[in-house]
């Protein structure tokens, strides 16, 4: 195994299980300590589709008894466990639809550090906002438990799931915060936002590693495989703080940290500080 190309496939898949459930953008985050560690090009869009997957399973994981119960509910024909899975294909099909129209274009355009920054900047600030709005309104969240969620709803995070194709939105920030500005009690869209990954991230990955089937033959596969368990180790301890956290905290934090780093970015791009790859 390349050593280097190890370290890069360790540190890549820490920040990607750290950062995919996160409303940080892991996409975003990727694109730019890639673009620090020189690790761009056709090698590393197959490797962070495959890390991805690592992430995918920590949910996985930490969900299963839920998961099981819904598998169970399904075979049982339980009204909750349907209209559940319901919820989860109408809230996916949004963003399927305009990934696949637009999936193209956004790669081409957007996936620069410069396009990152600006995405996390505004979207700090908009996280910022629907904070204000949750604990200023006079309306408290309609939405308190998985099961009180209706189609509209759902359709509603999906449609706002889909700015996450934009790299540095973020999918979770998309969706939970999408889910607060609808109604949702805040832990209640940050679960829903975390089953909602798991079908759409893991098609996600059997459609790209689809397309790029030729090259893959030509990896390292040590590596990937050292990235993979790395993004799922942190993940999982990612998603398991994050449950505990929002109990007592808001995500005002991470909107200063978007805004933060976003702004760095761009400062450095500026002045020449750092040469961000096109």
């Amino acid at each position: 195994m390349d050593w280097i190309l190890a370290f890069k496939a360790l540190l890549l898949g820490i920040v990607e299980g750290l950062t995919e459930f996160l409303p940080v953008s892991s996409t975003g985050h990727l694109i730019v300590v890639g673009s620090l560690l020189n690790f761009t090009g056709a090698q590393a869009k197959a490797f962070d589709v495959v890390i991805q997957f690592g992430a995918i399973l920590a949910v996985c994981w930490e969900f299963r008894r839920k998961i099981g119960e819904l598998a169970s509910g399904i075979v049982s024909r339980r009204p909750n466990a349907r209209r559940f899975i319901l919820n989860i294909i109408v809230a996916c099909i949004p963003a399927v639809i305009f990934g696949l129209m637009f999936d193209k274009q956004i790669k081409a355009f957007l996936f620069t550090p410069v396009s990152v920054a600006l995405a996390l900047v505004i979207g700090g600030i908009v996280i910022l906002w629907a904070e204000w709005r949750q604990s200023h309104g006079d309306k408290r969240p309609r939405v308190r438990a998985l099961d009180e969620l209706t189609i509209t709803d759902a359709l509603k995070v999906g449609l706002a799931q889909c700015l996450a194709l934009i790299p540095g939105t973020s999918r979770s920030g998309s969706t939970i915060i999408g889910g607060m500005l609808f109604g949702l009690e805040r832990r209640i869209a940050t679960e829903f936002s975390f089953f909602l990954a798991i079908p759409l991230l893991f098609g996600a990955t059997v459609y790209e590693l689809y397309k790029m089937r030729a090259m893959l033959e030509t990896i390292d596969i040590g590596a990937f495989i050292l990235g993979l368990i790395a993004a799922f180790a942190s993940a999982f301890i990612c998603v398991r703080w994050l449950l505990r956290y929002i109990t007592t905290h808001d995500f005002k934090v991470f909107a200063w940290y978007r805004i933060g780093f976003g702004l760095l970015i761009l400062i450095t791009a500026y002045t020449g500080v750092i040469k961000w790859a096109a």
